[in-house]
């Protein structure tokens, strides 16, 4: 009787690691993703801007990794990819002078006010030794309709999965907005646009955003972007 119920508990343990998340990031890291959208006559000269904002954050007390990308199709429009150790260093980073100094140089640039949202990290990988050079980074926010979240959740699930096995995928990672649990932003990097065209093309690609259709609850906003490094 003793040995049928250890048994149970066994079967328990096994069914209960098979719904777990793939990989998780640091345990109590905080990944922020906002947009940016300048006027096209500032794009370039605010790259200054961007380069002092990121090195100048980067030195800051628990920064995980702070990215700043410009998107590939319009040039005026910037994301920064930011991990911050726990909800305290971000809380510090948003009260530092070279953060209050970015605002406020932005203000008579951008073309609308910048669109900040703080995730926590669902299915987040770690990215393959690969050269930046020619690397292609897709931000896609994902938006689906609050009865639509726990499907989606498996769809995303699957898709770190099988993406990391795509001929020149370097990282995948699915964020799940802080706020707004049915709101995802998923970060990829890939080698070139080759590699993202392939995997744009095959089966499990397709077939998630077949299966996403159904339950979007808005249009499902894919950007290209290169890395200001």
């Amino acid at each position: 009787m003793m040995r049928s119920f250890f048994s149970f508990l066994l079967c328990i343990g096994i069914v209960a690691a098979s719904f777990a998340p793939s990989a998780h990031a640091q345990s109590g890291a905080v990944y922020l993703a906002t947009y940016v959208d300048v006027m096209p006559n500032a794009a370039d000269a605010s790259r200054d801007t961007f380069d002092r904002y990121r090195n100048a954050s980067r030195k800051e007390d628990g920064n995980l990794r702070f990215d700043v990308l410009r998107e590939t199709g319009r040039t005026n429009r910037f994301a920064i990819i930011e991990v911050w150790s726990d909800k305290a260093a971000l809380d510090a980073h948003a009260k530092a002078a070279s953060t209050a100094q970015f605002r406020d140089t932005l203000k008579a640039v951008q073309n609308a006010p910048y669109d900040e949202r703080t995730n926590n990290g669902l299915y987040v990988g770690p990215a393959k030794s690969e050269g930046r050079a020619g690397t292609v980074y897709v931000v896609t926010h994902v938006d689906v309709i609050p009865l639509g979240k726990d499907e989606c959740l498996g769809l995303l699930k699957d898709m770190s999965i099988d993406t990391p096995k795509d001929t020149g995928n370097i990282s995948y990672e699915v964020l799940q907005q802080a706020n707004r649990a049915n709101h995802f932003t998923v970060i990829e990097a890939w080698r070139d646009k080759k590699a993202l065209d392939s995997h744009a093309m095959a089966a499990h690609t397709r077939s998630f955003r077949e299966s996403l259709s159904p339950i979007a609850g808005a249009l499902y906003d894919e950007r290209f972007y290169k890395a200001l490094d």
